[in-house]
Parts: structure tokens; sequence; C-alpha cells
């Protein structure tokens, strides 16, 4: 919470970076997503499963962007470099702006090295111990996509791994906002990856009766609030955003997409995998993070939702949406284009926002036909982007075992 009488630093996003279902690179991402197209077909990897479809990411050249280093790399480190150099590129430092003693990165995930995990655990079992790789652990351990940024770009700050399932993503973009303010860091590189498409992450999923069966159609599987969703469309990919104070990126004369106004957070402290009936709990975390942006919901000119497209989740969301901030703000997910990309969706949907409080764009809530009968008539944007000022905006993110985050974002 914030410290009453005293003057914070104005902390702003300087640089993003992503891979993701809806395109590799920020631009080709953002294209996608407000088009609204979805990415959700026929998966390889999950032939054979009751689901065998995902929003997975395509045409990522691990060797090409990386280098031989790819091969020591999980997916989920490999996505999360490469989005954080891309990032840093963005964000453009000279040589000498920043102290790499100075310069943070904070990596959510919920499942860590998850395809290693599998693919050594399958070895063990089929070709004995002599066929695991001698790399597995520093591999799959779940810090070690943070460490290897870290590492890549020479950066000696904190390096720290977050998990809060879901909303791993968000949580780290909150803890980088107290690190900024606190004056521990001078730059954090703040995000989310997850590369959880497999097998066993399909099956586990779908025995919770969380996923889609959609199997013949699956583009059209992913449809946040819409009256005939049935679950969602599993995701991978990352985001990192740069964070800096915004007196120093005006000393040093470069751009920023947006101001990261505030951030709260909250546990339901209620049940392993389903959302408190009432929303208790994000509604507490949504409240702090407006009290913690000094804005009230008034002030909001959109929200980027969490909308999985469960038919729980959505409706208890859209009953938030409601008791919060009433029918008229503008609300959009974008999970029918990404699918749910679990510990990175709150990255990447805060990357979205930051572009859209930008640009004065909101992508489509893609897949979105007909709302539940007896659900609150919020406006969800969907059909086309629309075109209109965004002050301010905030994005859901909330995860199994009741963590709920969300950030305030504002216009530079």
């Amino acid at each position: 919470m914030k410290s009453r009488g005293l003057r914070r630093p104005e902390v702003v996003i300087t640089g993003l970076g992503m891979v993701t279902p809806a395109g590799v690179g920020t631009g080709q991402a953002w294209k996608t997503v407000c088009a609204g197209l979805p990415t959700a077909a026929a998966d390889p990897r999950l032939e054979g499963m009751a689901v065998d479809f995902s929003c997975a990411v395509r045409e990522f050249d691990a060797d090409g962007l990386l280098g031989a280093e790819a091969r020591r790399m999980d997916p989920f480190t490999q996505y999360a470099t490469a989005a954080a150099r891309e990032a840093v590129f963005d964000a453009a430092p000279a040589a000498g702006d920043w102290d790499p003693a100075r310069v943070g990165v904070l990596m959510g995930t919920a499942l860590g090295g998850h395809a290693t995990w599998q693919e050594q655990g399958a070895r063990l079992r089929d070709r004995g111990p002599r066929a695991v790789n001698p790399l597995t652990v520093p591999k799959a351990i779940g810090n070690i996509a943070a460490a290897n940024v870290a590492m890549e770009l020479g950066l000696h700050g904190p390096a720290l791994s977050l998990s809060t399932a879901c909303a791993s993503g968000t949580t780290a973009l909150g803890f980088a906002l107290d690190l900024l303010r606190a004056g521990r860091c001078d730059v954090v590189l703040a995000g989310g990856t997850e590369a959880g498409v497999s097998p066993l992450m399909s099956t586990g999923f779908d025995r919770l009766k969380a996923l889609s069966r959609r199997r013949d159609e699956p583009a059209v599987a992913s449809r946040p609030f819409d009256r005939q969703r049935d679950g969602f469309v599993l995701g991978e990919g990352a985001a990192v955003l740069v964070l800096e104070r915004a007196v120093d990126v005006r000393a040093r004369g470069r751009h920023a997409y947006a101001r990261l106004l505030g951030y709260g957070e909250s546990s339901d402290a209620h049940h392993l995998t389903a959302p408190h009936p009432d929303g208790l709990g994000a509604q507490l975390a949504l409240r702090q993070a407006l009290e913690d942006a000094e804005i009230g919901p008034s002030d909001i000119a959109f929200i980027n939702a969490h909308a999985t497209s469960t038919p729980q989740g959505d409706a208890i969301e859209a009953r938030l949406v409601e008791q919060v901030f009433g029918n008229a703000t503008p609300v959009t997910s974008v999970k029918g284009v990404t699918g749910h990309m679990l510990g990175a969706a709150g990255a990447v949907e805060a990357a979205f926002t930051a572009l859209s409080v930008e640009q004065g764009i909101i992508p489509p809530t893609a897949n979105f036909g007909e709302r539940d009968p007896g659900t609150p008539e919020i406006d969800i944007v969907h059909g086309a982007p629309r075109h209109t000022p965004v002050g301010a905006a905030v994005s859901n993110s909330f995860g199994f075992g009741g963590h709920n985050a969300v950030v305030v974002l504002g216009t530079v």
C-alpha cells in the first residue's frame, strides 16, 4: 500500500516483448489480437488426447533467435529470453543508461519447465537413468527463466520467479512496481512465461472439466463471456515489460507506452480451483489497485478481463465488473484469440493493455456472439476493435488457489 503524504515516483512501461500464439513479436501479436483472429487449432503434440487442440506458439525459431544456447533451455525459458531481448531492444537503452546492478528481473510462471520434466521422466521410465539429461534440473526448475534472462543480458539486480498460478505475470508486475517505488531498482524487466501445452496438462485440465471440448471446431472453442462457452483452451508463450521511473525515462529522452499506476492483490481463501462465488477476493484486489492508483472506478475507460471462457469464472467476473464499474465501461478478453496462457497470461494482457492505452484501441473479444441470460449486460467489445481514448484501464488476473492480481495502467 502507498505511504500517505509521500510523493511516489511515477513508473512507466518503456519496452514490450512478446512470444504468443497471436504472433512472435509485439507488432504481429497486437495486429492479430486487434483483428480478433482466433489461433486455436489441432496440435500434433496432443494427438490421441480427449482435447487435442491448443493455442500454440508457431514460427518460433529458437535456434535462430537464441543460438546454440537454446538447446540448454526448456521452452518456457526460451520464450522468456526471446521476449526479454525484444523488450530491452524496444526500450533502447544507450551505453551507460542502466547500471546492471540496479536492473532486476521478475518472471511469473505457473508450471516452470514442464516440458523438460515430462520428457526426462519418460526417458527414465523407458530407457533408464543413463538416458536422463544431466541438465534436467537446471533446465526445468521454476527460477531458471528469470535467472537465464539475467545471465543473457548481464543484469545483476534481483532475479526472482513468482508463482500465483494464472495470476503470476500480473503478480510480477506488482512486485516490480514495489521495487521501483522503494528505490531498490532503477529498471525492472517483469513478465510471465509458460510452455505447458502437453498431453499431461491437457489431460489434467480436462479431468477438471476446465477445457473446451470443441474438437470439431477448435477455432471457436475459446469464447469468453459467450453463452455457448464450455471451457478454456490451453495457450503458451511469454511477455516481458520494461519498467522504469518516469523521471529517468524523460532524462534519456525515450518513449513510454503507459504508466503503471497501481496494483492490488488478494486471496480468496476459498477453494483449490473455483473462484469465490461472490467474487469477494477479486473485488478486494480490484479496489486495492484503484486505491493504489489514486483513482476511482469512473476514471477507468476500459477493462481487460481475465475471462478464460469457463462457465463459472466468466459469469462471476461479469458480476464483478457490474458491481464495481456498472454496465457502461467497455470490457474485452484477448483469450478468444490467444487461449489461456496460464502464468504468462497476465503479463501478455498487461502488454496489450499498455498498447490500448497508448493507441486508443480496444481489441475485440473473439468468438463472442450472445451473452448468458441472467448475467449482467456489461459492454463487451466484440466484432471489431473499438477506437476510443483510454486514459486509464485495468487488467485482471485470477488463478487457481484463489490468487487475485490487478494492475491499473494510464496514459503518460
